[in-house]
């Protein structure tokens, strides 16, 4: 048996998660292609959200960084590089590198802006002339995942910062004429309980999935639940060991899945297909298209196909674009119903 750090909190393995297989599918393609943009999860309360969240950040394979560096920077893609590495590399200075988790952090409901973005130390800027940065959450998520439990409680102006640091992969902080920025490419997963609040639609709009899950009302099912957590509590590093094969499997599949993306097709019939689907929705701009576009191909990748086919949109359309639907207070159809029947006209 592989030696495991006792110091480290045991995470439950995401292949014994039962059920909850939107959430589960929704995860593995915003890990397999972060463009897609991050997944909003609504549903009861204690459905395993958060549980399913650190468990995919657990399952993913380890991070090569320059060591030493606050933003996990990549040793040679530029995008992923903080200036102070592209600045040694334009020196050929050697960059030293190590491998770390995929950093998972969690953004707690009371975090001010300073704590989201980071800080520079003006005191120290004016003083002695050296621009200090303290960074905050993105730059710790940088390549990871951020993980905001209640996103439908946060301060709007927050999840303002959080998408558009998510749509453009940058954060930049500007204090009393001194700007700061660097790489914040995360995937972002929002979760959220309705009876406490919807989020605004131009801001659920920017999410690029959303999953809904609801409590497993099958009793066999919640015995195997129940059953299944019980077992972890008492010995997790048996519950570890016991499904060590299949995390390894899945995690083969995503890697694999993630190098030949670039490489899958997706036919233009079908992309106007996917258009004529939402323009008969009245889907507002065109990122629903978009992020249909992109987890059909992620989904493609995860089958190990090299070309998208119908039955790769129909499973991923309904994820991409039930948020997206204007709300009528009078609709008595459940948005993912309404986007099925346009599918099924028009992909049948």
């Amino acid at each position: 048996m592989n030696k495991i750090n006792h110091q480290i909190r045991p995470v439950f393995p995401f292949t014994a998660i039962v059920g909850q297989e939107e959430m589960k599918l929704a995860l593995i393609l915003n890990v397999i292609d972060p463009k897609i943009g991050g997944v909003m999860i609504m549903g009861d309360r204690g459905t395993g959200k958060s549980t399913t969240i650190r468990a995919i950040a657990d399952l993913l394979p380890e991070i090569e960084i320059v060591k030493d560096d606050l933003f996990n920077s990549h040793v040679s893609n530029y995008d992923l590089m903080s200036d102070n590495v592209k600045q040694k590399l334009q020196e050929n200075s050697k960059l030293l590198t190590q491998f770390i988790k995929v950093p998972m952090v969690d953004l707690p409901l009371g975090a001010t802006e300073d704590r989201l973005c980071g800080t520079i130390d003006l005191e120290k800027a004016l003083s002695e002339g050296i621009k200090t940065f303290e960074p905050g959450l993105l730059a710790k998520a940088n390549r990871g995942i951020l993980y905001v439990d209640e996103v439908n409680l946060l301060d709007d102006h927050l999840v303002d910062i959080l998408l558009d640091s998510a749509a453009s992969g940058w954060n930049t902080v500007e204090r009393e004429g001194i700007s700061i920025r660097h790489p914040a490419r995360f995937v972002l997963v929002g979760s959220g309980n309705p009876e406490e609040g919807e989020l605004r639609p131009q801001l659920l709009d920017r999410f690029g999935m959303h999953a809904e899950i609801r409590t497993v009302r099958d009793p066999s099912l919640r015995v195997k639940i129940v059953e299944q957590r019980s077992q972890f509590d008492q010995d997790p590093l048996f519950c570890i060991e016991t499904f060590k094969e299949k995390q390894n499997e899945l995690k083969t599949v995503i890697i694999s899945a993630q190098s030949n993306l670039s490489s899958i097709t997706i036919d233009y019939d079908l992309k106007v297909k996917i258009s004529k689907i939402c323009g008969i929705l009245n889907v507002d701009g065109l990122r629903g298209d978009i992020v249909t576009n992109r987890a059909a191909k992620a989904f493609a990748a995860y089958q190990n196909k090299s070309e998208v086919d119908v039955e790769d949109i129909k499973k991923v359309i309904i994820l991409c674009l039930r948020h997206r639907l204007r709300k009528d207070p009078l609709d008595t159809i459940d948005s993912g119903t309404k986007v099925e029947q346009v599918v099924n006209d028009i992909l049948n």
